[in-house]
């Protein structure tokens, strides 16, 4: 009866010594899970920021500007189904201090200064003519997959003739081309110099007043001025 006394009471102290282990061995195997979800979870992040550290310094503004292009054409196709004006639709949701804010903020980034010289005017032009530009970035990240290493020239690399334009860019192109000579074609010329006209000014800012008086108040001075040549007049 001692004897299996002895052995009744060893029993419970092994089954609570075994379960103390499991229980150890369960606690290991979540502290084991727990420390490869925060190493895949560190490792995400390092890969994430070596990611954006890689981009352009511009790129959250680019994203936003595309973000900002996609929903604008959504509203203009929407617009466009109900047979609406979408220049109108979004005036309409303008307030009149945004609008006061754009237009300070228009004018403090691109000031007219008027012509100082023909450097300076070309490169407004050149500003002017690469804000219109709209880049295709499905293409742009197509190209540079199909180009592999080329798409990032070295000295060494040999890139003549490698590139064909795409018709639609040859088209914007032209189109740009023809916009601008028909712009130019607009502006106002110089008028040569008439030898058999009266000379009634004393400059040149004189002689343009003179012509808009003469424009504007010509058809009732014309009597008084008749009279004056002949030395008729009272």
């Amino acid at each position: 009866l001692a004897q299996e006394s002895a052995v009744t009471d060893v029993e419970p102290v092994e089954t609570l010594a075994s379960q103390k282990r499991e229980a150890r061995l369960r606690k290991f195997k979540e502290l084991h899970l727990k420390r490869n979800e925060a190493h895949r979870l560190n490792h995400q992040e390092v890969a994430e920021e070596d990611k954006k550290l890689k981009l352009p310094s511009n790129w959250e503004a680019k994203k936003a500007r595309l973000q900002w292009e996609l929903e604008e054409n959504e509203k203009k196709k929407e617009c466009a189904a109900r047979g609406e004006d979408y220049d109108r639709v979004k005036l309409l949701e303008v307030t009149a201090s945004d609008a006061e804010r754009w237009q300070r903020k228009k004018k403090k980034k691109n000031p007219d200064t008027g012509f100082a010289g023909y450097a300076e005017a070309q490169l407004r032009q050149y500003q002017r003519l690469t804000k219109q530009i709209k880049p295709n970035m499905e293409a742009y990240d197509k190209q540079r997959e199909e180009s592999g290493e080329d798409f990032y020239p070295t000295s060494n690399t040999l890139i003549h003739g490698t590139h064909v334009p795409t018709k639609e860019g040859i088209d914007r192109m032209v189109e740009d081309v023809e916009k601008q000579i028909e712009k130019r074609s607009k502006y106002s010329r110089r008028r040569a110099y008439n030898d058999d006209a009266d000379i009634d000014y004393i400059n040149e800012r004189n002689a343009k007043f003179n012509q808009k008086a003469e424009r504007f108040y010509g058809k009732y001075t014309a009597e008084i001025k008749q009279n004056l040549e002949r030395g008729t007049a009272v």
